[in-house]
């Protein structure tokens, strides 16, 4: 009895620094560029979550609730990510409008303050976020190898070309049309001129 707790004893031990070197391996395996990469895409995240339930308690428009739940999908996903590499999450217990990034606080603002003038502005400022997203969520796949992020990149890319294809679309509706802040024109003509997109990872 005395050999069988022993045993168990020393599994528990063998078993916990599997799991710990395991994690450090997880940590090691990315660059400080992609740690900082993933931490900023989760701010990037919650900016546009914030944004859009602002816009949609102000206004009501549905195109808001439908896609701020989207993006709490999409920081759900890069959760995981920040467990799986034991990353700590630069925005956990930040109320609405809080960012541990300071331009990304300032874009907030700034953006916050163009949502409050018209709804049509809050639908260019939808736009102007999805924008923003695509040009970084590309960059940010071209700098890595790791399978899992460049899975996670190209979803979120995927969401955010359906989300200004939406935002666009409400804007034309309007007799308005967006001019793209970050994108290559010819490439934001080609994301217009395509179908809502299935993102599933």
């Amino acid at each position: 009895m005395k050999n069988v707790i022993i045993f168990s004893i020393f599994g528990l031990v063998f078993l916990f620094s599997c799991n710990k070197e395991d994690n450090n391996q997880n940590v090691n395996q990315l660059t400080e560029s992609e740690k900082q990469g993933l931490l900023f895409t989760r701010q990037e995240e919650k900016l546009a979550y914030d944004v859009y339930r602002y816009a949609y308690e102000k206004y009501g428009s549905n195109i808001f609730n439908n896609i701020s739940n989207s993006e709490l999908t999409h920081q759900n996903t890069i959760d995981g990510l920040l467990d799986k590499y034991n990353l700590e999450n630069p925005v956990k217990n930040m109320a609405q409008g809080q960012f541990e990034n300071d331009d990304l606080q300032l874009l907030y603002l700034q953006l916050i303050q163009k949502v409050d003038l018209s709804l049509t502005d809050a639908f260019e400022a939808g736009a102007t976020i999805e924008d923003l997203d695509i040009n970084d969520l590309m960059v940010l796949t071209t700098e890595t190898n790791i399978t899992d992020l460049i899975s996670v990149y190209e979803m979120l890319t995927c969401g955010s070309r359906n989300h200004i294809r939406g935002f666009t679309g409400q804007l034309s509706n309007l007799g308005k049309t967006y001019q793209p802040q970050f994108l290559e024109q010819t490439l934001f003509d080609a994301i217009l001129k395509g179908n809502h997109e299935s993102c599933s990872k």
